[in-house]
Order: structure tokens, then sequence, then C-alpha cells
């Protein structure tokens, strides 16, 4: 069986953004400004991929899709910061609506091959617990009776944290997540044309069965200024992490501040380069 997980990394798509642009060019300016991109960079270096790295089932594979006309400078980078994980898979796509052309990435990872799948989606500035694989696996394997005969299902684990990373360190709020994207992975049986795409997370428990495993937190859900879902999820009501909880990102999530500021460090330093 595949383990797929899909993240979108500044791609141009056809809509899929809450701030509209009037041509692809005006997109790709605002996508690719270097503010924006040490951005992103900074969040997936702290929190997405190591958290990747350190999963304790290395059975998975992730698609990051990006743009055709990402500025060398940057695609460089995220060929060296991805190149330790051969699980990880750089996908360029030409623009297209965003959930065709995630749905084309792992309809492609898939193949032709007649196999089950599980599929998650990870945005590139969120994490996921070190053992998300193993106990999605686990979790689909336990409930082998029930999938048998419904077909597809999804699994949400919905404990987490909503997060923010300052030079200061982590902020943070402890939460319990309602269909969110991420924390949650779907069952797809042998032959099943559709993906994790197409399907709105927050209406999975309405088309599927749904097992909700609230223990333990498995995602880093962060908050900032380029945030794509709205003003209701900006940063706000989160308060700096206690020793315990800087203990818990390091042991559930591989997410420490040390890393997250030796980060920061770099990315003004190639900011200043380009």
């Amino acid at each position: 069986m595949r383990v797929i997980g899909v993240c979108r990394f500044s791609y141009p798509a056809h809509g899929g953004f809450r701030r509209m642009h009037d041509s692809l060019e005006e997109r790709e300016a605002y996508l690719y400004d270097d503010a924006r991109m040490a951005l992103r960079f900074w969040h997936f270096e702290s929190l997405t991929l190591p958290s990747l790295k350190a999963q304790t089932n290395p059975d998975f594979t992730v698609l990051v899709i990006i743009g055709e006309n990402m500025p060398k400078h940057w695609l460089d980078r995220l060929h060296e910061i991805t190149a330790p994980l051969p699980q990880l898979k750089i996908v360029p796509t030409p623009p297209i609506k965003h959930r065709t052309a995630l749905e084309l990435a792992i309809k492609a990872e898939l193949g032709d091959t007649d196999q089950p799948s599980l599929q998650f989606r990870i945005d590139d500035d969120d994490a996921i617990g070190i053992d998300f694989v193993q106990q999605a696996r686990f979790a689909l394997r336990r409930s082998g009776r029930f999938h048998r005969e419904t077909g597809r299902m999804a699994f949400d684990f919905n404990n987490g944290f909503s997060v923010g990373l300052s030079d200061t360190g982590l902020a943070v709020r402890a939460e319990f997540g309602h269909f969110l994207s991420c924390g949650l992975a779907v069952y797809f049986p042998p032959g099943d044309s559709k993906t994790v795409m197409n399907f709105g997370h927050h209406k999975l428990h309405q088309v599927m069965p749904m097992i909700i495993q609230p223990a333990p937190p498995m995602y880093l859900r962060s908050k900032h200024d380029d945030n794509d879902s709205g003003d209701k999820f900006q940063p706000r009501n989160l308060v700096p992490a206690d020793e315990a909880q800087k203990e818990l990102f390091k042991t559930r999530f591989n997410v420490s501040e040390d890393h997250i500021a030796k980060v920061f460090d770099d990315l003004s330093e190639l900011r200043g380069r380009s």
C-alpha cells in the first residue's frame, strides 16, 4: 500500500488563494516576492521538513507541487533542503486549478498500479507528528473489517497546536481541530478513481466513515500574515511556549526553537544576496 502526501509550495494556481490577481504575471510576482518566499521557507524548514525527516515509518512519499518559474535562488534552495529526504519529490507544474494540479500529481505517482493508498495533505507551513505515517497505517489495519465493507475511510488526528514563529521563539495554543486538513489521512481502495483532493476536508465526514483519534498531539498549524485561510485564522490568542511544550514539540514533531532561529538567520543571508 502506498502512503502519499501532497504539498503546494508557492504554486501559481488558478484560484486557491484568498488574494486574487488579474494575470499569471501578477500572481507570480506576488508569490515569488523575496520577503514572502523567505517567510514560506522559514516555516517549511522549521516545521514541515523536520517533522517529515523524523517519521518513524519512512515508507511514504510527499509530492511538492511548485510552479515552473520559481526564481533560481529559491529553487536551488528548495532542491538543497529536500535532497536529504528521498521521500520528497518536487513536481514542477503548469498553472491550472490547484485541486486539479494536486489530484493529477497523486494519480501520476500512483500510476497504473491497482493498489490501495493512504493520502494526506500537508501545507508548506505546518507539521505532523513524527509517527503520523505509522499511526495512520495502524489505524487502517485496526479498521480493516469496517473499510473492507465501506471502501473509502478517513482518519482524523484532531489534537494539535496553532503556532506562531518569531525571533523570540514559539507562540502556541493547544486545540482540538474540527476536520482540518492537517493531521488527516484518507484511505482509497484499489481501483478508486478519486483522490484526497476530490473532497473538501471539512466535509469528509459527510461522505465517508471517519475515525477520530484525540491523542496524541499530531499537528502544528502555523499562523502568520501570509496565511491563505482568511482573517479568522490570523495570529491571535497565542502565548509563548512553556518548557513542557518546547520539549513536547521536540519529541512529537522534531521542532526546536534553536533550529527555528538558525533557519531565520540563514534566510536573512540568502535574501541579502538575491
